[in-house]
């Protein structure tokens, strides 16, 4: 969106305003919009996780990238549909003490979000980076944390009765997929506000070290549900208020089969957000650092004239050249990594098994255990290497082969 376009006429907010109340959805492109309502398989006859087999209907830009962009999250939310059944079947079984039903269901969830995150890594098929950072993210990005972009208040939408007001939304985003809320609400997991840490051991958030009291925080996974379709928001209160697998195996500590099943459950879901952030560090940190002055592009640019011409836009406005990826936001309006990271470490907390937990987590081990090598992860994206390719960078002024 250009810069200083801030107000939407009455010709489009009334129908929008009407349509949204509707389906109990703010006015704003969601996840549901353009991925869930937004698709057709190709033969209505064959599998609709199938991505051969689907189409979307509506695209902002034209491009296959956007179409594969929002049919890998259709296909997604197709393959794990079985888990639901899955679900209220453990948590049924649960309450009448079927164990073998439990774990058998567990098993059942484990394969299911393996498949899901498989299917997550399909991304990269046919979804360019340069294309999805510069051509599709623009779209996507709503009003909320828009100041650098021209949009300190949002935007102001008028009703022509005299009632205009300035609104910020978050835009699209996979946080807004009730089937991602669902996998964790079903095994326990709880997400807190993004740099709050309360684990025993865990690193206090900056503002913390520093002795600065900050705005409240708020829950960012708990907030992307008022972006989801009336209908799934009560869904996810239901199964809420009665999930019970966590506390359940956590009570039968004895039954290896049990605890193995749950804790695998939670290694696959871990795996999967790390599958997600990687593919964050390429199509947005990696395409945000060759965005800046004297950096070297991994995509084919237009030529400066016509780079020239390109308005600014929500997704892509910069801080200059010293844009700090730690303040990278989402298209949800979230800052990018730090989310990531806190809800993919918060995945592996309530694993059962000692080993597993060690395993699943970040913080520190017991002394009495070897410490693993691996890959550390630096706040701002970046992967710690160790050998030669740490010390190439993709500037012009050095040259280089890898970005890490």
């Amino acid at each position: 969106m250009v810069v200083g376009l801030q107000k939407i006429p009455p010709q489009l907010t009334v129908p929008l305003f009407d349509v949204c109340d509707h389906l109990g959805l703010p006015p704003v492109a969601t996840y549901a919009g353009v991925c869930l309502w937004n698709y057709k398989p190709i033969f209505p006859d064959e599998p609709v996780d199938d991505l051969r087999n689907l189409d979307s209907i509506n695209t902002f830009t034209g491009s296959y990238d956007e179409k594969w962009f929002y049919l890998v999250s259709v296909a997604i939310e197709a393959r794990g549909a079985p888990s639901i059944p899955l679900v209220l079947q453990a948590i049924a079984a649960a309450r009448a003490g079927n164990s073998l039903v439990v774990t058998e269901c567990l098993q059942g969830l484990a394969e299911v979000i393996d498949e899901v995150g498989s299917l997550l890594e399909r991304m990269y098929e046919h979804c360019d980076p340069y294309v999805f950072y510069h051509r599709i993210r623009p779209y996507l990005a709503g009003s909320k944390n828009m100041a650098d972009a021209g949009l300190p208040h949002g935007l102001l939408y008028d009703t022509g009765r005299g009632e205009a007001e300035y609104r910020q939304y978050g835009g699209g985003s996979n946080a807004q997929s009730s089937l991602i809320q669902f996998f964790d609400i079903a095994l326990g997991i709880e997400h807190r506000p993004t740099g709050e840490t309360t684990r025993p051991g865990g690193t206090a958030s900056d503002e913390q070290k520093e002795g600065v009291v900050g705005a409240p925080r708020h829950g960012f996974i708990q907030e992307m549900r008022s972006y989801m379709p009336a209908a799934h928001r009560r869904f996810l209160e239901h199964v809420s208020a009665v999930a019970n697998l966590r506390e359940y195996v956590e009570a039968r500590r004895s039954d290896k089969a049990l605890c193995i099943a749950y804790d695998a459950c939670l290694s696959m879901l871990r795996v999967m957000r790390d599958k997600h952030i990687q593919i964050v560090s390429r199509y947005i940190i990696i395409q945000s650092r060759d965005a800046r002055p004297g950096r070297r592009a991994t995509s084919p640019k237009r030529p400066p004239q016509q780079q020239m011409a390109q308005p600014t836009n929500l997704a892509t406005a910069r801080y200059g050249d010293k844009a700090d990826p730690k303040k990278l936001r989402g298209t949800g309006g979230t800052a990018l990594i730090p989310f990531l990271k806190q809800a993919r470490d918060e995945t592996g907390e309530p694993a059962i098994d000692a080993w597993a937990r060690r395993l699943l987590s970040n913080g520190p081990s017991e002394s009495s255990f070897a410490a693993l090598s691996k890959v550390g992860e630096n706040h701002d994206g970046n992967l710690q290497v160790v050998g030669l390719s740490g010390t190439w960078a993709a500037d012009d002024s050095e040259g280089g082969i890898c970005h890490w």
